[in-house]
């Protein structure tokens, strides 16, 4: 008789892979699809950016595994973008980590602070590569929802409080939220503050979209707020604000007592960050001139708004920061997977499904991506979507 390996680890049970991938597969080429389904954007990375990699390549320098835990020009480059985003000082040397993208950083932080059968509050919806690298790191969800209140995403705090037990160990959360668009509140926040100091509980933020506000909201870093200054641990990138998604630059940015822990995973399962990206990385963070970050954010936000025109008297909920926003597609009588093969066979519009993003809202939403279209391609989307699945 043959033997066979033993089945795979209990904690990958249930972690479902992207259905971003399937979608852009069946979209293919075509130059009439509206391209809504992939968190991309063709507005370019700070020319500063890509000079510093240009000139990167064949040195030496960037083409070495050391240092370990990043380049000590960009480590102090990150810890002042945090600490002047926060107001919390930050020490480039033991408090700062460079990565090899924000996502690295995220699933390094959760293997440093949880052991399996811990548990984990994150928001309902939540980007699906946050709530597997939970799972992948052993650790339990607990969904907190978002509710719809007056067209926009608004926290449940009272379901936030019935969410935390004895068991929790991080609270995990993105603002704005992927994929909702959902932007946290100060009381939001001051609640999240309360519970974190009351319970010695982490809050990992993944702060890879924090400055794409919209409507003239402001920023608030959560370190900024009484009782989570020792308690946040900030993971940021260029990825998404500096529009350089390829680079693979991250960083995390915390209290000193668990950073060298973090630090521990990070040398042990990446190594080291990307070498010839960090030059590029560098120069995007101390560009004098802003790197081009408000008038990115301007651009999404027209996008954003020529979207929400174009569905309106449909059922989706109002985006106040982020790349995207749900259409609830349940409302039109379609699951999301279902709505998603509708959207793009009739309409020409390629959207991920939500299916495995959340609990309550989940399987009923798809996502709309409006970072990578003009706008003048997005004019028309209303009609594109009433074809497929309005009648």
């Amino acid at each position: 008789m043959t033997a066979h390996p033993d089945p795979p680890a209990p904690r990958l049970g249930g972690v479902e892979g992207f259905s971003i991938d399937r979608v852009a597969q069946a979209a293919g080429a075509d130059a009439e699809i509206l391209r809504l389904e992939n968190l991309d954007t063709e507005i370019p990375p700070p020319a500063c950016a890509v000079a510093a990699t240009r000139d990167a390549v064949g040195r030496d320098d960037a083409n070495s595994y050391l240092p370990f835990l990043g380049r000590d020009e960009l480590r102090t480059a990150a810890a002042g973008h945090v600490s002047r985003l926060s107001g919390v000082p930050y020490d480039p040397a033991g408090q700062t980590i460079i990565t090899a993208g924000g996502t690295e950083g995220l699933l390094n932080a959760l293997l440093a602070l949880i052991e399996p059968g811990d548990e984990v509050v994150v928001t309902d919806p939540t980007y699906a590569g946050m709530l597997y690298r939970v799972r992948v790191a052993g650790g339990v969800t607990r969904f907190v929802p978002f509710v719809a209140a007056g067209g926009r995403w608004v926290l449940d705090l009272q379901r936030f409080h019935e969410a935390v037990t004895d068991r929790t160990r991080v609270i995990f959360l993105m603002n704005p939220s992927i994929p909702s668009g959902a932007v946290m509140t100060r009381e939001d926040w001051e609640a999240v503050a309360r519970v974190c100091e009351e319970r010695g509980i982490w809050l990992l933020y993944n702060a890879a979209m924090e400055r794409i506000l919209y409507d003239g909201r402001d920023h608030i870093h959560p370190a900024s707020v009484d009782g989570l200054g020792e308690r946040t641990i900030t993971v940021g990138s260029v990825s998404k604000e500096y529009r350089m998604i390829g680079w693979r630059v991250g960083w995390v940015v915390g209290p000193a007592p668990i950073m060298d822990r973090i630090g521990l995973v990070s040398i042990y399962n990446v190594v080291t960050p990307v070498g010839l990206s960090q030059p590029g990385a560098l120069a995007a963070l101390t560009d004098p001139a802003g790197a081009g970050v408000e008038e990115a954010v301007a651009t999404w936000e027209r996008r954003r708004d020529t979207v929400q025109a174009e569905l309106s008297g449909l059922p989706f909920v109002r985006s106040d920061g982020g790349w995207s926003l749900l259409l609830d597609t349940g409302r039109l009588g379609f699951g999301g997977a279902e709505a998603s093969r509708l959207l793009l066979e009739k309409g020409k519009v390629a959207a991920t499904p939500m299916t495995h993003w959340g609990e309550e809202n989940a399987g009923q939403f798809v996502r709309l991506v409006f970072s990578n279209e003009p706008e003048a391609r997005l004019e028309g989307l209303g009609e594109r979507v009433r074809r497929a699945l309005a009648g």
